[in-house]
């Protein structure tokens, strides 16, 4: 897991795929990434689609540049862990949100990826597991 975690960092801006209750696809940038006990953890509001599309339909698939001629793609599970000391631990690694979010605002969500596929992907270079 700490490999994807610091892929991700590397990446800094990827895109999380989740599909709608009627089957359609949708794309939106995250950017914030922890590891946490081990898990790989992303980060997001209770009010937002994406959440919601998440806990319908919990798989995903993850996109990202590393570079002008690397990329990954990533595909899991997702699994809301709803507590505090994990929020707290996150807003830690990541204080870029603490603008956003806070413990006990009712709102932030921090989600593991659960059994991440993980391949780098180059235009010069054999497909690489992560």
């Amino acid at each position: 897991m700490k490999q994807i975690t610091e892929m991700l960092k590397k990446v800094g801006v990827f895109y999380i795929a989740t599909t709608d209750s009627n089957g359609d696809p949708h794309v939106r940038p995250f950017g914030a990434v922890a590891e946490i006990d081990g898990k790989t953890c992303i980060c997001t509001s209770n009010q937002k689609k994406c959440f919601k599309e998440m806990m319908r339909h919990s798989r995903v698939e993850i996109s990202g540049m590393c570079g002008e001629m690397e990329w990954i793609r990533l595909t899991a599970d997702v699994v809301n862990l709803d507590s505090d000391e994990v929020r707290a631990a996150f807003l830690e690694q990541c204080p870029q949100v603490s603008g956003l979010y806070s413990v006990g605002d009712g709102i932030f969500e921090v989600l593991e990826l659960q059994e991440p596929e993980c391949i780098k992907y180059s235009f010069g270079a054999p497909p690489e597991n992560i």
